[in-house]
């Protein structure tokens, strides 16, 4: 039994038993896959994988503990990997983040900045999609961080910690009968057609949830994962937009009025999280507090530490969150 084996059996496992996509992701062989895991169920004396012919199938009862152990194995050998590397170079190193178009198109810009600044040795990769994607990237360890603000809490080895609180603007034209409006009831925006999210990203659930407890009907004729491509087809006259207030930019966006929609939706609340083997390196803690300043280090190993999800909830709910404008 070696390393290469739980790597091989894990990278199958994420590639939902393709083996094909496996090997290419781990840039060896599908052959040199096959016989390996053969190798191991061999020393094992049992399979770890049900085959209907040449296809694997799902995994064993057994298979499945295998692949649980298995990946807490590779999770310590990576954390020894990256103590070595702190200590050798705490300046070097790469940091991955999968996050929506909205995190990184408006509030990441100014901490990527600062923090390449601070790290010029650390290589940064992003990573876009829909909230689920990104909660799955960071579970199974191909991102650091998932910074979302739904779908994080459907992964329980994913340590969360509450960054911000943001509401939704209302966008409209100019001429829009709607532009002069101060507080716009749920009613009188569902007169009109509504340009917004797709449902599962950037708390749609919210906005959904607002307008079904009011028992009115909204007219939802386009919806996009991007903020900017909803400002695109509001100025066409599609309809009113409904987007994150982060995502309203004054100079930018002055051919639009922003309504704040505050008084109609509840807040949502955006969320970094982790794996919970993950050892952080010092500059992951301070991408974590530069993207949410409360969050220090202690802070954080105080979230790590806690035992359980509920435990980590009842820190989160004793915080006096930023309330975004």
């Amino acid at each position: 039994m070696n390393l290469q084996q739980l790597k091989f059996i894990r990278a199958v496992t994420d590639a939902d038993l393709n083996i094909t996509r496996a090997a290419a992701s781990l840039f060896t062989s599908q052959p040199g896959i096959s016989k390996q895991i053969g190798l191991l169920e061999a020393e094992l004396g049992l399979e770890i994988f049900e085959r209907s012919g040449k296809h694997l199938k799902s995994l064993t009862p057994a298979g499945k503990e295998i692949v649980a152990k298995a990946r807490e194995i590779l999770d310590k050998t990576s954390a020894l990997g990256a103590i070595a590397d702190e200590y050798k170079d705490p300046g070097k190193g790469s940091l991955s983040i999968a996050t929506t178009h909205t995190q990184s198109r408006y509030m990441l810009p100014p901490v990527i900045s600062r923090f390449i600044t601070r790290y010029p040795g650390v290589s940064l990769h992003m990573h876009q999609g829909s909230p689920m994607q990104i909660s799955e990237l960071a579970s199974r360890g191909e991102a650091d961080f998932a910074i979302a603000t739904e779908a994080l809490e459907l992964f329980d080895n994913l340590v969360m910690m509450p960054c911000f609180r943001w509401n939704r603007s209302i966008l409209v034209t100019r001429d829009h009968p709607l532009a002069t409006a101060v507080e716009p009831t749920l009613h009188e925006v569902a007169e009109h057609p509504i340009v917004t999210y797709v449902f599962g990203f950037t708390g749609r659930s919210k906005l959904d949830q607002a307008f079904h407890e009011a028992e009115v009907q909204p007219r939802v004729v386009f919806t996009a994962t991007d903020a900017d491509v909803i400002k695109t087809y509001v100025r066409l006259g599609l309809g009113i937009g409904i987007v994150a207030s982060m995502a309203w930019e004054p100079g930018r966006d002055s051919d639009l009025v922003a309504i704040d929609a505050s008084h109609l939706f509840d807040w949502s609340v955006t969320s970094i999280g982790f794996r919970q083997e993950t050892w952080l390196r010092g500059y992951m803690y301070d991408f974590i507090s530069l993207f949410a300043p409360h969050l220090s280090r202690d802070i954080v190993d105080r979230f790590v530490a806690a035992g359980t999800i509920s435990d980590r909830e009842k820190l989160a709910s004793a915080m006096d969150l930023p309330h975004l404008p």
